[in-house]
């Protein structure tokens, strides 16, 4: 039966984890962040190709001494909607005493060069592990089906070296006994990297089951073996789903903090959590909502109704959250850490 054996078993893992895991979490919104400052799509200057972009948004991040490297989402037209990834710096500093100097200046790091990648490389999500940078981004593009394509988004990798070359560009597939798949796959994020494996966080949609997992990857061969994958956070009764949002930041030996999202049933808001999981990523604490949109330059954009954070960073005691805004435009909001690790829930064993 192709791959739907091997769907058919992680579909099972979701349905048995869900009256397991709900109840974790309550439907409060505690909007712990500041506003620090917003990268409208007009403030971004983007060199080397000769088109301004109509959105920048949903942006990764990596914190490089007292510079934020931004990894924005670039749209340059309405008529495809085909995206790339772009990268500018900003000075913290700046961004902390409210005076970010506008424009940014803009180059484009990854764009459409694969049949799986045709329609847009979207929403990346920085990490910095074994000396090199790693960029997780939504491979959306055509793969063989039958004697024709599937249009489909895969968890796409990209490797790069310290001056940001790409060193390697694939995406994951997952691992069985007898094949080899690619789900769709997105909202992902890499800790503890050792010999070419890695723990991956990750959000593979099964029909419509969008729940947060854990699995191991081989990042030589894109592989994850599917005995690996175990969900670990899932959709409450009032959501529609939750995914990752965001790099994942270690906080201690054996402790790392990451984002994550929740679709709300009754408006269709864009909400942000926190959670601590372990070096296995298996989940420790988790937060309610500490991230909403609120006001009309959060609230109205292409998709209302949307912070989606795709960049954590700590400086000093700060935690900074860089997020699209209402995938139109980004923000930078920050809160101090120790207050927001006071949200989280620990859970027992």
């Amino acid at each position: 039966m192709g791959i739907v054996e091997p769907e058919e078993r992680l579909k099972a893992k979701v349905r048995a984890s869900l009256g397991r895991l709900q109840g974790a979490r309550r439907p409060e919104t505690d909007d712990l962040f500041r506003r620090l400052a917003y990268v409208f799509p007009r403030d971004v200057n983007v060199s080397g190709y000769p088109r301004e972009p109509r959105a920048a948004f949903n942006p990764g991040a990596l914190l490089k001494g007292e510079k934020l490297l931004v990894f924005p989402r670039l749209v340059f037209d309405y008529y495809s909607y085909t995206s790339s990834v772009g990268l500018f710096e900003v000075d913290v500093e700046e961004l902390l005493s409210g005076s970010l100097s506008k424009p940014v200046e803009a180059r484009i790091l990854l764009w459409p060069r694969e049949l799986w990648e045709f329609k847009g490389c979207e929403d990346a999500r920085a990490s910095q592990l074994d000396g090199k940078v790693q960029l997780l981004y939504t491979g959306y593009g055509y793969h063989p089906l039958g004697e024709g394509l599937e249009l489909k988004w895969v968890q796409g990798f990209a490797e790069l070296d310290q001056g940001l070359r790409e060193l390697k560009r694939g995406f994951f597939t997952v691992a069985s006994e007898s094949e080899r798949f690619a789900p769709k796959m997105k909202d992902s994020a890499l800790l503890r990297l050792s010999g070419g494996r890695a723990v991956l966080l990750c959000r593979p949609t099964l029909d419509s089951l969008q729940v947060c997992w854990r699995a191991e990857v081989d990042l030589e061969e894109l592989a994850i073996p599917e005995e690996s994958m175990e969900p670990i956070l899932v959709h409450e009764k009032w959501e529609t789903h939750v995914g990752w949002s965001t790099n994942a930041l270690r906080l201690s030996s054996n402790e790392w903090l990451v984002g994550w999202h929740g679709v709300l049933r009754s408006d269709l808001s864009y909400r942000n959590g926190l959670a601590v999981v372990d070096g296995d990523g298996r989940l420790l604490a988790v937060s309610d909502y500490l991230l909403a949109p609120r006001g009309l330059v959060e609230e109205y954009g292409d998709r209302p109704l949307v912070i989606f954070g795709c960049g954590f960073a700590r400086y000093g005691e700060l935690l900074l959250w860089v997020g699209g805004v209402s995938d139109y435009a980004i923000g930078f909001f920050a809160v101090e850490l120790e207050r927001a690790l006071e949200k989280l829930r620990w859970l027992s064993g």
